[in-house]
């Protein structure tokens, strides 16, 4: 059976024009399945495997909405690792080649705060991170998340099995309520 085209979805003609150029021939089952609820505001929990696509269904959803204009914070990415917050961050800006000056920065522990801070200061449209990072950040006021129109919980599951209840916690209760709330992962334990 053919992948569904991303044409068949509400996409600027340069987003479809830049997934083209990446290779991307046509949706994969998480993507041709969350996608349309995604741009359609929904709050959306979606689970499948590595290597499926659901990076790619959250980050055009995120770019779709992210006003350049607007150098604050609009949407947050949370993972469980630097390492995946990172190969997120890349993929993320991959997506967005076709949109000049969107700004992505990664938080994450392991790493000196002093140039996450320098810069946050010059605005992001989109921070992707781990839990203990946003909350140091936003402890020290260094990150505002009261414009964040979406949030991404990548691997949520892992992220609790982690210890990161309390973070977590903290951080979604300083974005706006109604923001839109996405939740991807590989497992969803009981």
């Amino acid at each position: 059976m053919p992948a569904t085209a991303f044409s068949t979805l509400h996409l600027k003609p340069p987003m479809l024009k830049n997934l083209v150029s990446l290779g991307y021939s046509g949706m994969t089952p998480i993507q041709a399945q969350s996608l349309p609820l995604i741009l359609a505001g929904k709050d959306v929990i979606a689970k499948a495997k590595t290597g499926s696509g659901k990076t790619a269904a959250f980050s055009l959803s995120l770019l779709d909405k992210i006003n350049q204009r607007d150098f604050g914070t609009q949407a947050l990415i949370l993972c469980p690792t630097r390492e995946l917050a990172t190969q997120v961050a890349g993929e993320v800006r991959r997506l967005a080649r076709y949109r000049q000056n969107i700004k992505v920065v990664v938080l994450c522990g392991g790493q000196s705060i002093g140039p996450q801070i320098g810069s946050l200061e010059h605005g992001a449209h989109i921070v992707g991170g781990t839990p203990g990072r946003i909350r140091d950040h936003l402890r020290k006021q260094t990150l505002d998340l009261s414009r964040v129109n979406c949030l991404v919980l990548d691997e949520a599951d892992r992220m609790l099995e982690m210890g990161f209840v309390e973070d977590m916690e903290a951080i979604i209760g300083a974005t706006p309520e109604d923001r839109q709330t996405l939740l991807f992962s590989a497992t969803f334990p009981d």
